[in-house]
């Protein structure tokens, strides 16, 4: 007999667990090798020095190692084969259902996952290699526009996904703009990775989100994607366990590009394909990650049409850094909106 519950919340726990015990090593070789910038500092998008950047972070870009991502989409994988080991040794046991991954559900997200972990690694190591210069904004945006469009154009044509659901209307047919769609949608919650900026910040937003989606997903039965919305959190969890301040590590690219790059998936598996309303819910379940992308467009706007700042610093959370606030009360306080949104969306979830 299949229980759902345990296949959501068993490989989560493994995650968790593996993220641990892979820890210590993954972070010996980090500082073994001096994973991180030679020489502090960036430059803002609008192509000048990020003054108030540089004062709040740029002491630390030179002594923390990058790279903690790996903890995450390591444990996720370690995970995935463990659990496939177990089915393929034990076919008839209870375990072997605990397994996800599926071709309905699961190829495209963990697909997805591994391609912007690789390529979130490679900008990482060139990022340390090369003084801070990685792969620039463009490549990394024509890079994962590519992607999103191959996998836009997997949904519509061979899934069948041209609308998106509408709460308590049905669904909006758009036809085949469900590709260009769904490249936007990518690109902004990547653009939303930038809220790996504080220390515990990313994980505990990252993770109230994955949570909420899997819950999502549980109620409309996708039980696969689920499992694995829960098993990323897991791994998140894993990662923030050593990323609470002092942080030991940073997730940067090669975790935040992973985690984007596999949500939009999940966020779009969750609507009409799902029977219901991922694409909606976004907004509210993640709140927080909108309002970075928001700040940092609002900031590159009003600057170019008035010369001067909206915000001290953009992203938002570190204008609250900038203005007094110490680090870990924006963290908390993020935290605590995290969760409200991630709980608000699921119960809208039940009733939509």
């Amino acid at each position: 007999m299949e229980y759902p519950i345990i296949k959501v919340f068993v490989p989560a726990i493994m995650a968790f667990v593996i993220g641990l015990i892979i820890t210590p090593l993954i972070t010996y070789y980090l500082f073994k090798y001096k994973v991180w910038k030679k020489q502090g500092g960036k430059t803002a998008m609008g192509g000048h020095v990020a003054t108030e950047f540089n004062r709040l972070k740029g002491e630390g870009e030179v002594k923390t190692p990058r790279m903690g991502g790996i903890v995450i989409w390591s444990s996720v994988l370690l995970t995935i084969v463990a659990l496939g080991l177990i089915e393929t040794a034990f076919p008839a046991s209870q375990w072997a259902s605990v397994y996800f991954l599926s071709r309905a559900q699961t190829w495209i997200p963990v697909a997805a996952l591994i391609i912007g972990a690789g390529i979130g690694f490679l900008n990482d190591y060139y990022d340390v290699v090369h003084g801070g210069k990685g792969l620039s904004l463009r490549i990394r945006l024509i890079i994962i526009s590519v992607l999103a469009g191959g996998i836009g154009y997997w949904f519509y044509a061979k899934l069948g996904v041209d609308a998106i659901g509408i709460p308590f209307d049905g669904a909006l047919y758009v036809g085949w703009l469900i590709v260009p769609f769904f490249i936007f949608l990518t690109i902004s919650l990547y653009a939303s990775g930038v809220i790996d900026g504080i220390d515990g910040l990313s994980g505990g937003v990252f993770t109230a989100v994955f949570l909420s989606y899997a819950g999502v997903a549980f109620v409309q039965s996708q039980y696969d994607i689920a499992a694995l919305s829960a098993t990323i959190a897991g791994g998140i969890l894993a990662f923030l366990w050593f990323n609470i301040p002092p942080a030991r590590f940073w997730m940067t690219e090669t975790g935040s590009m992973a985690l984007t790059l596999s949500l939009a998936v999940i966020v779009f598996m969750t609507d009409e394909l799902g029977g219901g309303h991922g694409i909606t819910l976004l907004p509210i379940i993640g709140l927080p990650l909108l309002a970075t992308v928001i700040s940092n467009v609002l900031q590159l706007s009003y600057r170019k049409a008035t010369g001067k700042k909206l915000f001290r610093i953009a992203p938002l959370h570190h204008h609250f850094e900038a203005i007094g606030w110490p680090s870990t009360k924006v963290t908390m306080r993020y935290w605590v909106i995290s969760i409200m949104c991630a709980v608000s969306g699921l119960v809208l979830a039940t009733i939509m």
